[in-house]
């Protein structure tokens, strides 16, 4: 093969991203290989380079080519769009297809990307990455399809002829030992495959030998995901493995609905409610990190005693009070329209119109109605407004802030236009459907849904400030050591609710900042695995995955490496403990959701900053003192 330099142009327009930043641990933790992703901003795919389609998957949600020089390209759209079982995709080529750079290779609807799958990011992955010499990435921020740059590649010289394709029977050996790893064929309820990996519903995750998989050579890596334990093997050979499972066991063929339906067959009905939530903030989640963050800016411009004792920046510089007052404009209106991201994305969950969930959300803070944040104080002077229905009178208050009034109206209004869909012929449901639904919905909310749902929450909040107020440091430690735990089981998304509900009500939330701290702790003690450790690999994993978790994301981390030993998660939750135990002893406070790492800071009400330093040190040096002085004895040196 040639060792000349080959030139891989990017294949969508948008924002580059490094693979570490991509919440999928098979891209993250370069499972599949090395390389590229970028944050389209239009739904163009074209080839980056002359060659071969080698793959194009049934969803046309990926393709593979091989270049003439012998490089071998993935480009993956956006996350887990395999689920979309090719809705809103349209392929402009076919496998086996010469294609030069430029040319279209698949059109997609980005904003249907947006909305049913986890995410448009599309990694750009060098799969045979061992056949390259040097892989030289781009240093821009920004990239235009088939003209910018991406990466730059050498192979490496006196490669072996390509080895020609195997028949599935040829891999039978190894898809009989994936099966006996995963606990045997009893253990595996279903099995499907995608692009990359397989896919399986497994009955007991505890069978699974994870030392075994880790050791086969066909296999990249696996991890548990939304229920499902994926293995991963790559683009190309998956397909095979897969047939030859089929062929060799008694596992039969199944598609994505199989492993999805019995996933969710052996769900209680716990597990279903926190997944409906999580179906259901994830989300919105970018809009609150954001408002978050700008919030956190105007934190910094707006409060006295950071810069100036006594004295804010704007007190000082008053000429940046203009800009302190629109960035928090700008940063507040996430949270004073809460009730409709919330409607949009709990409709849309609940199978009906999620633009009426906007509606309805709007409505809920309709400028006409007594500002829920104004409650309190109307209610001691008896001047709360109301409406006269025929004698009854409804108190005329709106929802700002609040959680589970808009999350129950939603539930109601998506069961009535479902309801009415199935009995109102296609030719009236524009007259008859959305207008009866939302009247009814409207009503229901402000005489039932409302005043029911908003004392709930009142009697939630006002519990767990009580708790946390008369047993400040008990509670940081509990919630300090279960917030880890939390995550593996996903039941972490139910406390987004809570963080929301209590910034609605007190303004702030004094769970959230043990949240970030419990991340910080997670990178911790990878970044301890790295150090100690001499496997090469091990290192540049836990490398990635700890900066990975300090920014916030800690699925890495905590998949890749801390629960793979134990002991890393174990010190990670010890160390989170005792900075939750001592932050909220030091009664720290965000006054917004923000992202859960080191840059959380921004989002602590500032008075907390040095308080919840020391709780960032304590995060840093705890977890990463233990594993490493127990890598010592686990680890093989």
């Amino acid at each position: 093969m040639s060792t000349e330099e080959i030139i891989i142009y990017s294949p969508v327009s948008g924002e580059v991203r490094q693979l570490k930043e991509v919440p999928d641990p098979t891209f993250s933790q370069k499972m599949m290989g090395d390389g590229l992703a970028v944050e389209p901003s239009e739904g163009k795919v074209v080839a980056p380079i002359n060659g071969e389609v080698v793959q194009l998957f049934p969803t046309k949600h990926a393709v593979g080519i091989q270049g003439d020089s012998g490089i071998e390209i993935l480009i993956h759209i956006g996350l887990d769009t395999v689920n979309m079982d090719g809705e809103g995709f349209e392929a402009s080529v076919g496998q086996g297809d010469y294609v030069k750079a430029g040319d279209t290779l698949i059109t997609f609807d980005k904003n249907l990307v947006l909305e049913k799958a986890q995410g448009a990011v599309t990694p750009v992955i060098i799969t045979n990455g061992n056949e390259v010499e040097t892989l030289e990435k781009t240093g821009d921020n920004t990239v235009e399809a088939g003209s910018s740059v991406l990466l730059k590649a050498s192979m490496k010289g006196e490669q072996e002829p390509d080895t020609p394709a195997v028949s599935a029977g040829e891999y039978r050996n190894e898809a009989k030992d994936i099966v006996a790893a995963l606990g045997g064929e009893d253990n595996i309820s279903v099995a499907t495959h995608c692009v990359t990996r397989l896919r399986f519903a497994l009955n007991d995750q505890d069978q699974v030998d994870d030392n075994r998989l880790e050791n086969m050579d066909i296999v990249k890596g696996s991890f548990l995901a939304n229920g499902q334990f994926q293995v991963v093997i790559g683009q190309g050979t998956v397909d095979k493995v897969y047939a030859a499972m089929v062929n060799e066991t008694g596992i039969g063929e199944a598609t994505k609905e199989d492993v999805k339906a019995a996933i969710g067959k052996k769900q209680n009905w716990l597990q279903r409610g926190i997944k409906v939530l999580a179906d259901i903030f994830i989300p919105i989640l970018p809009a609150i990190v954001t408002a978050g963050l700008l919030m956190g800016i105007n934190n910094i411009l707006a409060n006295p005693g950071i810069f100036y004792d006594e004295q804010s920046v704007i007190e000082v510089h008053q000429q940046w009070a203009g800009v302190a007052d629109m960035i928090n404009v700008i940063a507040n209106t996430a949270f004073t329209f809460l009730p409709a991201l919330i409607g949009w994305s709990a409709v849309k969950r609940f199978g009906g119109n999620e633009l009426l969930g906007v509606v309805l959300g709007l409505i809920m803070v309709h400028p006409d109605l007594l500002n829920a944040w104004s409650y309190g104080d109307a209610l001691k002077e008896g001047e709360i407004p109301t409406w006269n229905l025929f004698g009854w009178e409804i108190d005329k208050i709106g929802y700002q802030g609040q959680v589970l009034p808009v999350l129950f109206a939603s539930w109601i209004m998506a069961k009535i236009e479902l309801f009415l869909k199935k009995r109102v012929m296609d030719s009236l449901q524009l007259l008859v459907v959305a207008p009866v639904a939302l009247l009814l919905a409207g009503f229901l909310t402000f005489i039932i849904i409302g005043p029911i749902t908003f004392t709930i929450g009142t009697w939630i909040t006002d519990g767990l400030v009580a708790l946390f107020d008369q047993f400040a440091i008990l509670g940081g430690l509990v919630y300090g050591a279960i917030y880890g735990p939390l995550v593996i089981t996903g039941m972490h998304h139910t406390f987004l609710a809570v963080d929301l509900q209590l910034i609605g009500s007190t303004g702030s939330t004094f769970l959230w900042p043990i949240l970030a701290l419990s991340n910080i702790a997670q990178g911790s003690a990878a970044f301890a695995m790295m150090v100690a450790a001499k496997d090469e690999k091990l290192k540049g994993l836990s490398g990635t995955s700890g900066l990975s978790a300090y920014l916030g994301i800690t699925e890495p981390a905590m998949f890749g490496v801390n629960l793979r030993y134990k002991f890393p998660f174990i010190a990670a939750v010890i160390g989170s403990s005792i900075a939750g135990a001592y932050i909220t002893m030091e009664n720290v406070r965000a006054s917004s959701v923000g992202i859960g790492g080191v840059p959380g800071i921004l989002s602590i009400i500032p008075e907390g900053w040095l308080a919840f330093g020391i709780g960032i040190a304590i995060v840093i040096v705890v977890p990463f003192v233990i594993t490493y002085l127990m890598a010592f004895r686990k680890l093989d040196k």
